[in-house]
């Protein structure tokens, strides 16, 4: 027969104070712990993307950098493909800078070299602690340096590249989807958070998704995406299929293209 001692004595071994020099267990028991962190604000903000590029599951959690770090999200990247991804600038004259939201996620000696050839073409800047907090009921990681990239090659300043969108390097959808269903893999007003804190959309915009006309066919969020889009990225009424595109822009694209800067 149980006694009521009996039953209470996991209640009170439950209760027993952690001993005095075992507050850092957890680090004695994996003492690999990661001591670097990269914030994704576009493309890394997708599992899928980042899974790509690690060779691996690599988890992330939600945060939110605040305007003091003294960026701007926005389309200045070009790429070498043929578009205009997102990056980072400084705020012009009289722009204010901007809370940007996005993921962070660990990197090892390996992994870190992976993204950073990945984002080759950017500079890796050390975000301040002070200037980024979790949003979700995980915290910020108690230790390591948390870096971000920044469009700019070695020898200029970081983010100082006014290269906006054209006809040659538009937007693309495809692109975007993956920068929003990334961010809806955590809540939709993330989403929308995502398209509100950035900065210099453009008319350039392509819709080149598969079947773009029957988008759902293959990709089961986009009309989901579409909705947001349509609720607050400015230039969404101008995006276009390939074809009307082509037809748009003809002469713009009979123009040789600027040569990207990365």
């Amino acid at each position: 027969m149980l006694t009521r001692r009996a039953l209470l004595a996991p209640m009170v071994l439950a209760a027993t104070p952690v001993p005095a020099g075992a507050e850092d267990f957890w680090r004695q028991l994996l003492p690999n712990q990661p001591g670097n962190f990269i914030f994704g604000y576009g493309s890394l903000i997708d599992t899928a993307s980042r899974n790509a590029t690690a060779g691996r599951p690599i988890a992330a959690i939600p945060v939110r950098v605040s305007p003091a770090f003294g960026y701007i999200r926005t389309w200045n990247d070009r790429a070498p493909a043929g578009f205009t991804a997102l990056g980072l600038r400084p705020p012009a004259a009289g722009e204010p800078a901007m809370t940007i939201n996005g993921v962070l996620f660990p990197v090892d000696g390996e992994t870190m070299a992976a993204f950073d050839a990945r984002e080759r073409g950017y500079s890796r800047l050390e975000v301040p602690r002070e200037h980024i907090e979790a949003v979700s009921w995980q915290d910020l990681p108690a230790h390591g340096r948390i870096w971000v990239y920044v469009p700019g090659p070695a020898g200029r300043a970081p983010g100082n590249m006014p290269q906006p969108a054209d006809a040659h390097y538009p937007l693309l959808q495809s692109y975007i989807d993956v920068v929003i269903e990334g961010a809806l893999e955590f809540a939709p007003a993330f989403a929308q958070e995502v398209i509100a804190t950035t900065g210099d959309w453009s008319r350039y915009w392509l819709n080149d998704r598969t079947l773009a006309r029957r988008p759902w066919v293959f990709d089961r969020r986009a009309l989901e995406v579409d909705r947001l889009l349509a609720a607050s990225a400015p230039h969404y009424a101008d995006r276009l299929f390939p074809e009307e595109y082509a037809a748009t822009y003809r002469r713009a694209l009979e123009t040789s293209p600027a040569t990207p800067a990365r």
